[in-house]
């Protein structure tokens, strides 16, 4: 069997950054857990958004949360009056200085998480699931990916037996470190059981830019 591994857990260090980015000595595990409840309870909150994913940092005794989000304007709202009651709000349950950045994704057709969520709501409005997916590889490929996988899994169409169908357009190098493959996944919550959907994008390699030593000229002379 081959082994999976997660594409951005196998970058990371290398072209992807944590998604947590903090160090402390003790309450390591309560920090952590109260970074994953954050994490999802903003996810669920900020469903209409299209949050495509939250990264959290905490310098001192401050909490710094960063939202990828395709619609940037529902968050922020009238005069920043929702963000700053979702600060507020944040505060109060942490005990802590909150700073919100709000990063908007410019083309939320080549980010995985928002593809795959896109698909699931598709399903969970009754949409067949392989024009869902068609519709979705067509646009990457439209905005310029190099390539991408969609795959659904579980009781397609509402078939007694759950099967897996997917799609690939393009070139998808899971094993190439320099490559930039974003994944995503999400879940339809249909009325004959749940349907879970993946994506992966690549979207070209990555390089790092190499500084270069200044090389001595041995042997010229100018006169």
């Amino acid at each position: 069997m081959g082994q999976k591994v997660h594409p951005y857990g196998f970058r990371i260090g290398i072209n992807k950054p944590w998604r947590s980015r903090w160090f402390v000595e003790r309450d390591y595990d309560k920090l952590l857990v109260e970074d994953v409840q954050l994490k999802k309870e903003l996810k669920e909150k900020l469903k209409a958004a299209g949050v495509s994913s939250v990264e959290i940092e905490r310098p001192g005794n401050k909490l710094r949360i960063m939202i990828r989000t395709a619609r940037p304007g529902i968050i922020i709202g009238r005069k920043g009056a929702e963000i700053e009651k979702l600060k507020v709000d944040l505060q109060k349950r942490t005990n802590r200085e909150v700073f919100i950045d709000i990063l908007e994704v410019n083309k939320p057709e080549l980010d995985a998480q928002l593809v795959a969520e896109s698909i699931a709501l598709q399903l969970e409005k009754r949409v067949g699931f392989r024009r869902a997916m068609r519709k979705a590889v067509d646009s990457a490929l439209r905005f310029g990916c190099k390539g991408i996988k969609v795959r659904v899994s579980g009781r397609l169409n509402g078939a007694e037996i759950a099967r897996s169908e997917w799609y690939l357009q393009g070139r998808l190098p899971l094993h190439t470190l320099r490559a930039d493959i974003d994944y995503g996944f999400a879940e339809a919550r249909t009325t004959y059981g749940v349907i879970g959907v993946k994506t992966w994008i690549y979207r070209g390699d990555i390089y790092q830019q190499r500084r270069r030593e200044p090389q001595a000229v041995v042997g010229t002379s100018v006169f």
